[in-house]
Order: structure tokens, then C-alpha cells, then sequence
């Protein structure tokens, strides 16, 4: 079999090796260039591979292709390939078809890193064999091709799930859908919504889908698609059929029909309503898997939170610095706003996804003294915040922006990084945006 790979980054050197060690003749092709480790991973496993081009004659007569998420099935080579009817799939779902191991599929526009993480940590902390993949962790092919976990947690993207067909999940979990990504999907936000239901496919009776009840988006959504798979929403509060609420007593409660957790919400380790859900959410994956209760009860309360998501990072005369790069979308930075007090300098600005900001603009004007914009153009976040009478300062770099912060804040106050905007303008992505961010910040305390 001739497998083709799109793509040279943790995903695709994953398949690779994956199909390398499954005997296809394998090549794997990057239109631009593919970091150092990943070459030394294709050349010592003997993989041939290209970089800085697409040669057309060694990918269309590939017997089927996986194509790395970030590349968009617009891209001419893509069209060019199904053109010619070769099945192009992605690495979660070529990696699937040769493990047996329960998979734990998260996804959702916000909060889907910490709530794998965090299931992730409940899981290894109580013994089990477990991997980490998809979004973060190493590739889901690379685990197959060389180690064999008993379970996979897997952090999902909309584009992962575009190219998955027969790949089964038996925890499959949606956290939120807010709009994100819209230049994907032709900035129609219901194809975004298709592609994240897209987790529900192959769902049977004995799988399950948790959920957030009170997500309009996929309360519309679910009258429209069905799934066989037993169902497990959860809640700020009590409602009927909540599987996970906080109670009268304000205590956090998991119940699932073999098991019925509790435990006081304040022992939690991740603070705000955001956080809460994603602890909902990971507490009933492990209610599912059977993990004892005690163990569940002290993986959710020792749990350290991921970075650039709400990191505090330093307090520089007074003001405190927070790190949450990783909200690239307008929602996520709501979330964050929402757990901030008032007197918050707020740094937005980035590629733009089609955002709508009029989603923050009420806790803006009760939260926030001053936005420092940080992008090549922020013609939109001035302009649509400069008109409802807010402070707006036009930077071009993060040295200029945390500049411009350094001379608003005040002690007391508090400096928020939560962009709403992908990173790409000015950072090579959102960790780097966030690192630079904090080594800005660390330096403040050094002048």
C-alpha cells in the first residue's frame, strides 16, 4: 500500500512511522519546512520525505492520504488529490484502526485542553495505563506505532474531526461551541458545528456523550442528530437529567449509574464557572472508566492547570500579570473576563477569525479600565471599542504592548493577555505568543 502524509509536523511524522512499521511504502511531503526533530524521526526511520514543495507525481499515486489538521482541504494539492479519488483521512483515524484501547475523544471550542489534561491526570494518577494525544501529548500513531496504552485521551479540533469516518470514540465529549474558526468554514458557523458533532459518529449503546446542558448551540444541534450512546450533561446547577451539578450544599456531584461522587466545590484546584465544567467534565470520564472515588476526588483538587490558560504569571508593582494565550477565540476570553475583577487591562488583537466582539463588550465596560490592541492590525478592535467610549492603545509588538500596559496599570489592577485571535501575525503560535509574553513580564521585575 502506497500511504502519502501531508504534512511534517507531530501528527503527520506520527503516521509515518506508524505506517512505516506497518509495512506501506510511505513518503511524506511538507510544503514548507520541517523542524530538525522531526527530519531526524523521518530519516531514522527510514522514511523518504520531501520539504519547501509539493512534487505532484509522488503524492497522486498514493493508495490513500492523511493529511495533517492545519492544512485546509482548499489547498490546491488537497483538491488535486480528491480530484483523483484517493481517500484522504486524517492521522486520528488512520491511528484507530490499529488499536484496540478505549479512547476518551474531547472537543469544543473552549476548554478542551485543561478538561484532557485534567482527565488525563485523574486517570494516570489512579494507575492507569493512559496516553495523551491529539492536540496535545504526542501523536495518536506515534503511541500505536511504539508504546500500547490501555486508554488514549485524545484532544480534538474541529479540523482533526473533518477527515474522521469510521474512527470510534467511547467517550466522546463536547464541552461548548461558540464561534471559532469561521475563515475555515467559509464563515458559516453551522459547517463549524457539523464538523464538531462529527465526534458523535459511531457512537453505540455502550459509549457514551457528555455534554454541557445549557449550550444552546448544541441543545439545537441535538434536535437534529441523534446518537445511541448513553448521555451525561452536566451543569451549573441541578436540572433534569444532570449527570454533574453543584448542589444546595455547594458541593460538586458526579452521577452516573455505577457511581455517585461528591466532594466540596471550594477543594477544587481549577477556580472559575469555566473551570468547573471542565472539572464536570473530566470527573464523569473517570466515573465512566471506573476509577475509584478517591481518586477522583484528589486528582480534581491537585491539579496544577495548563499553561497560558488563566497562568498567573508575576506581580510587578501591584499589578498583577495573567497569561491566557491560549484564548484565541472571543469566547474564551470572555471566560476569562468573567473570573477577573474590575480595574483589568486587557490585551487583545491577533489574526482575526471573524470575531464578534460585541460577546465581550458588557464585561468590558464593567471590567475593564484600558485594551491594549497587539497585532499588524487592529483596525477592528479600535474601532469597535473605540466607539463605546473604551481606552484603546495601538500597538505592533509585544515589547510595545507590555509597555503600554506598564504605563496604564496602577497597583491594584491586573494585566489580562487573552487575545481572542489566533497568533499567527506576530508569534509562531499561541505558546509562543504566551512565553514571550511572560518573559516580558518576568523582565519588568529586573529593571
Amino acid at each position: 500500500m502506497r500511504l502519502v502524509i501531508l504534512g511534517g509536523g507531530e501528527s503527520g511524522v506520527g503516521a509515518a512511522i506508524l505506517g512505516k512499521k506497518l509495512g506501506m511504502d510511505v513518503f511524506l511531503s511538507d510544503s514548507g519546512e520541517i523542524a530538525p526533530r522531526y527530519v531526524e524521526m523521518l530519516r531514522d526511520n527510514g522514511i523518504p520525505f520531501e520539504s519547501g514543495a509539493h512534487t505532484e507525481p509522488l503524492i497522486i499515486n498514493a493508495d490513500e492520504v492523511v493529511k495533517s489538521p492545519g492544512i485546509p482541504p482548499t489547498a490546491p494539492i488537497v483538491k488535486k488529490i480528491v480530484s483523483k479519488n484517493i481517500p484522504v483521512i486524517s492521522e486520528i483515524e488512520f491511528a484507530g484502526r490499529y488499536t484496540d484501547a478505549k479512547m476518551v475523544c474531547i472537543t469544543g471550542s473552549n476548554g478542551k485542553t485543561t478538561t484532557t489534561l485534567l482527565t488525563y491526570h485523574i486517570l494516570k494518577n489512579a494507575g492507569i495505563n493512559v496516553g495523551l494525544a491529539g492536540n496535545v501529548g504526542q501523536s495518536l500513531a506515534l503511541q500505536v506505532a511504539n508504546d500500547k496504552h490501555d486508554v488514549y485521551v485524545i484532544e480534538l479540533s474541529s479540523f482533526q474531526l473533518e477527515n474522521m469516518y469510521r474512527f470510534h470514540a467511547n467517550i466522546a465529549v463536547i464541552m461548548n461551541i461558540t464561534p471559532d474558526h469561521l475563515d475555515r468554514y467559509d464563515y458559516k458557523f453551522q459547517n463549524y458545528v457539523d464538523a464538531k458533532f462529527r465526534i458523535l459518529q459511531n457512537l453505540t449503546g455502550d459509549d457514551a456523550f457528555i455534554f454541557w446542558e445549557d449550550d444552546p448551540v448544541i441543545k439545537a444541534q441535538l434536535e437534529h442528530v441523534a446518537t445511541e450512546a448513553r448521555i451525561f450533561p452536566f451543569s451549573e446547577h441541578q436540572e433534569e437529567g444532570s449527570a454533574s451539578y453543584i448542589d444546595a450544599d455547594d458541593r460538586l456531584i458526579l452521577d452516573t449509574p455505577d457511581e455517585k461522587v461528591s466532594m466540596p466545590r471550594a477543594d477544587l484546584a481549577l477556580n472559575g464557572l469555566h473551570n468547573l465544567f471542565n472539572s464536570m467534565a473530566a470527573g464523569l470520564s473517570a466515573c465512566l472508566l471506573d476509577i475509584k472515588k478517591d481518586d477522583i476526588r484528589r486528582s480534581l483538587s491537585d491539579f496544577e492547570g495548563v499553561e497560558h490558560r488563566l497562568e498567573y504569571v508575576d506581580t510587578v508593582d501591584g499589578v498583577r500579570y495573567i497569561n491566557d494565550s491560549k484564548a484565541t477565540n472571543v469566547n474564551s476570553c470572555w471566560y476569562a473576563l468573567e473570573s477577573m475583577g474590575k480595574n483589568t487591562v486587557l490585551i487583545l488583537g491577533g489574526k482575526d477569525k471573524g470575531n464578534d466582539y460585541s460577546e465581550i463588550a458588557d464585561l468590558v465596560d464593567e471590567k475593564v479600565k484600558a485594551i491594549v490592541a497587539m497585532g499588524k492590525d487592529n483596525a477592528k478592535i479600535v474601532d469597535f471599542f473605540g466607539k463605546r467610549g473604551v481606552r484603546v492603545i495601538d500597538t505592533h509588538s509585544i515589547d510595545d504592548a507590555v509597555a503600554a500596559c506598564r504605563d496604564i496599570a496602577v497597583d491594584g489592577d491586573t494585566v489580562l493577555l487573552s487575545p481572542c485571535c489566533a497568533s499567527f501575525d506576530l508569534f509562531k503560535s499561541y505558546e509562543d505568543r504566551g512565553r514571550q509574553f511572560k518573559e516580558r513580564v518576568k523582565a519588568l521585575n529586573r529593571k
